[in-house]
């Protein structure tokens, strides 16, 4: 099923989400859910709670990236509790977009090596050091799981320059793509 996506504004995002358990109720239902609304909304990657649920769960499939990036080529990932350790300390400034922010699109800065712990959708147990490109897309995701955003990690001059374009996704004065969900109007 499509779900739709949480947008800027919502309260959910910013919300760190608890960690899953195998008896997690309808996991797999879930997961294959978020895969289609990822896929549907043509991201690389989705976080539980930019579909309102606030639950240490990311999928991610890189491939579509794979030509320009070859860390990402063929890499799909199901991350239940990730944990990121970072091994580089040379950050490195790239453009980052965010289904919870669209049409945006901003300069980040963010390691390009780190240690990624998680269980997968069996949970089965991994341990991987990850690079590139695929670095950046685990990091932005986990953020989710944290209650941040790419936006959170631009400098304070650019987030004054888009405080009208965050105030449009907030108060719903944009259209998308794909199914979303608005901030709850303030009373």
């Amino acid at each position: 099923m499509n779900l739709p996506v949480y947008l800027y504004g919502h309260p959910v995002l910013r919300k760190v989400s608890e960690p899953v358990t195998p008896d997690y109720p309808d996991l797999q239902k879930l997961i294959a859910d978020m895969y289609e609304t990822m896929y549907t909304s043509e991201g690389v990657g989705l976080a539980a709670p930019q579909i309102g649920r606030n639950d240490r769960i990311v999928v991610i499939d890189a491939s579509p990236v794979g030509d320009s990036y070859e860390e990402c080529r063929d890499r799909k990932m199901t991350l239940i509790n990730p944990e990121i350790e970072i091994l580089d300390d040379e950050p490195v400034t790239r453009y980052e977009g965010c289904l919870s922010l669209p049409g945006l699109s901003e300069k980040v800065k963010r390691v390009e090596k780190i240690r990624l712990r998680w269980v997968d959708e069996n949970f089965q147990e991994h341990d991987e050091i990850i690079s590139g490109f695929l670095a950046r897309i685990v990091q932005h995701e986990c953020d989710h799981l944290e209650g941040k955003m790419y936006i959170d990690h631009i400098t304070p001059i650019r987030k004054q320059l888009i405080k009208g374009k965050l105030a449009d996704i907030a108060n719903a004065r944009i259209r998308c793509d794909y199914p979303v969900r608005y901030a709850p109007r303030k009373k």
